[in-house]
């Protein structure tokens, strides 16, 4: 009973009235991997379907009875039912591992909220299958009251299109029950692509059903008698059954397989009647339960022709194992997700303000959720991330640099898993090229590079853009973290991009960059920029490594540059391109000169840019640069922490906090849209996003703090 009482005491403490100020373009309910990604598109949980990131319906439908009456607290009004009246959503918070909303009907008040403990710091966390739905109700008009709560899942979690077959069952644990839905055609590791969802594996929806470690008894219960009762069906009579009875029905409908789309199966959880009376007030509300949603992928990412496994099976030897301990460690789980959003909140608003802490709130899961965490073939922890909505490609070099800050803060552990397998496959015999990898394929499929000419041809490769990318990564890893694993490992591969540097990365050919939807450009000033800091952070790491005949070949080279680049670009603003007087870009390059303590540019040119990036911006921040009106989300942040002072930053990060919340597309973020009115151009829920925790990055306590917690 301790432990439920510091959590409600805990969710009590985590409501914030200024999030009321903020509207989330979509809000992530259940969000692991690029499979289990789980959004609300709308202001309120009852106006639509939840949505899978790339905007297919995966229908959640959540209802409370209350004295007999049945109300809606997910999900519009489901077809082919009586009505159900939508509860008055009365406030959402949206943190960095919980989502929680307040509903009121009939005299009580109903808090639910959807926590996925991945803390950041621990592997094992961040590879959990789980994310729990936790609800407490509580009296508000002083009556008493008897409640019952439900929830289903519909078969399109586990389908990529609803015509697919789907089949079910029940799964009995220790002190929890279970239910599992997957596609009947288990295609594992079989389609591939942006626009797709994973039909393999299996979901589950679960429930204590009986005391637990951690556990108490429903609201009037006694610890022998049933928690939950189960049901799977087509969504009409299993819905129907609740809303008349008030429990789901306890039978399962035997006509399986069949089409996710025919008769919608759904498997369904209710809890016993409960009371709800005066004493249920504020902090002491009913706990009404913790439901589990948990997906086992079996195989999720796919390296050079080998299946791997999530990494959560290096602990667990099956599914059952995950949910069983979820269930048991349920409550301190949680205490400890709300102990840490609570702490990093604080430090998001020491660095950046109430509205850069929202805004970073809103991509921590999106950041995580982008990349499916693995096992490879030696045992260590392999990160993919996913190039969402944009070609889908699998680890892309330059969709992992513009994260790099999240994981450079809670845990480079990760950023090593995300370059290992770049840097495995560039040293392998396959690759041809003397610069590095744009991508490894796409996703799930890691089997070589999918992007532009691929290992048959230089068309359309990103090499000045790559190598940069890799060489600042490691040097970042090495300098900010004290890690020089990878420096050491993959020393010559390494070399060998800064020498491609040396020789073609000063005044770039005519080729493409990060930014390639903007076109091939020749003579790219910023591109010359990071070809200068990388070649000064390799230089650097080879100085650690005690390599110095190195690491003075390459810091000399990025002097050198450094110089050349001043004198050809002049002070700022500085060109696009060096041919192109006139023009301009943000060149978000540079703020690694800063962190990585390079020294190659004086102040006063980020100063300068960013009086000019102010001078120029539209309502929703400043242009990418001066051809279009359109930016990106994560370069804005990274060109806004080019402020010396929390009040600069602030200033400079408003109009991203005022695209964030007015953007007309509700979707997860966009990292590209239009800064004259907020629309989306392309791109969403990408883990690009973890380049807004920048600005964290550059107060090196707080960052190092963070870091030391990683394990």
């Amino acid at each position: 009973m301790l432990r439920v009482a510091a959590l409600l005491l805990a969710f009590a403490a985590s409501a914030r009235a200024d999030d009321e100020a903020f509207r989330p373009p979509a809000v992530p309910l259940v969000v692991q991997d690029p499979y289990v990604s789980c959004w609300s598109f709308s202001d309120r949980l009852t106006d639509d379907w939840p949505r899978h990131w790339t905007g297919k319906v995966q229908a959640l439908c959540g209802m409370a009875r209350i004295d007999g009456r049945a109300y809606r607290w997910c999900g519009p009004q489901p077809a082919g039912v009586p009505e159900v009246p939508a509860m008055e959503q009365t406030s959402l918070r949206v943190g960095a591992l919980s989502t929680e909303y307040r509903f009121e009907a009939g005299g009580i008040e109903l808090q639910v909220s959807f926590v996925s403990p991945a803390l950041p710091w621990d592997l094992d966390e961040i590879a959990s299958p789980l994310t729990y739905v936790t609800c407490m109700v509580r009296d508000i008009d002083g009556g008493a009251h008897q409640v019952a709560l439900y929830l289903d899942i519909s078969g399109e979690w586990v389908v990529n299109t609803p015509d697919q077959e789907v089949t079910w069952g029940r799964v009995r644990l220790d002190v929890v029950q279970a239910l599992r839905i997957g596609s009947a055609d288990q295609r594992v590791l079989r389609r591939s692509g942006d626009d797709v969802r994973l039909d393999w594996g299996q979901l589950y929806l679960a429930m204590q059903d009986s005391s637990g470690a951690e556990d108490v008894p429903a609201p009037g219960h006694s610890a022998w008698e049933p928690r939950a009762f189960f049901s799977v069906g087509a969504d009409t009579e299993v819905r129907s059954e609740f809303i008349r009875t008030g429990q789901a029905t306890g039978r399962d409908d035997l006509r399986q397989p069949r089409a996710a789309g025919q008769d919608w199966p759904v498997i369904a959880v209710s809890t016993p009647p409960f009371s709800v009376n005066a004493a249920h007030v504020g902090e002491r509300a009913a706990f009404a339960g913790q439901i589990l949603i948990a997906c086992d992928e079996v195989r999720n990412v796919q390296l050079m022709e080998q299946p791997l496994r999530p990494l959560w099976t290096r602990r667990f030897g099956d599914i059952g194992g995950v949910i069983e301990s979820g269930s048991g460690q349920a409550w301190s789980r949680q205490l400890a997700s709300i102990a840490f959003e609570r702490d990093l909140h604080a430090d998001l608003v020491a660095v950046g303000g109430e509205h850069y802490a929202q805004v970073c709130e809103l991509a921590f899961r999106q950041a995580l959720g982008a990349c499916g965490l693995s096992i490879d073939g030696r045992g260590r922890p392999a990160y993919f991330p996913k190039e969402c909505f944009s070609n889908g490609c699998i680890s892309t070099v330059d969709v992992i640099y513009p994260a790099a800050p999240f994981f450079l803060v809670f845990n480079p552990g990760l950023l090593e898993a995300q370059l290992r397998p770049v840097l495995d496959y560039a040293a392998s015999g396959r690759w041809p090229h003397p610069f590095a990898p744009h991508d490894l394929g796409t996703y799930p499929l890691a089997n070589g590079q999918a992007y532009g000419g691929g290992e048959r041809t230089v068309e359309d490769q990103m090499p000045v853009e790559e190598c940069g990318n890799m060489l600042l990564l490691v040097g970042a890893l090495q300098h900010i973290c004290g890690r020089d694993a990878l420096a050491r490992e993959y020393a010559p591969q390494l070399d060998g991009w800064a020498d491609y540097l040396v020789q073609r990365g000063f005044d770039p050919e005519n080729q493409l960059c990060t930014d390639d939807f903007a076109g091939h450009l020749a003579h790219n000033a910023n591109l010359s920029l990071k070809a200068t800091l990388a070649l000064g952070a390799w230089g650097q790491a080879c100085a650690a490594l005690g390599r110095s005949d190195e690491a003075a070949r390459w810091s000399g080279a990025a002097r050198d540059f450094a110089a050349k680049w001043q004198a050809a670009a002049g002070p700022a603003p500085t060109p696009l391109a060096f041919d192109q007087p006139g023009t301009w870009s943000q060149k978000y390059n540079l703020v690694w000169d800063d962190l990585l303590d390079l020294h190659l540019f004086p102040p006063e040119l980020a100063a300068g840019e960013l009086a000019h990036y102010h001078a120029q911006s539209g309502p929703f921040g400043p242009p990418l640069d001066s051809r279009r009106g359109y930016t990106k989300l994560d370069w804005s942040a990274w060109t806004a922490a080019f402020a010396k002072d929390r009040p600069g930053f602030e200033l400079a990060f408003e109009p991203l906090w005022r695209f964030a919340t007015t953007t007309p597309q509700r979707v997860p973020l966009t990292d590209w849209y239009e800064t004259a009115d907020a629309k989306k151009v392309g791109f969403q829920a990408r883990s690009v996003v973890g380049g807004l925790f920048l600005r964290l990055l550059q107060d090196r306590e707080r960052a190092a703090a963070w870091r030391a917690r990683a394990r």
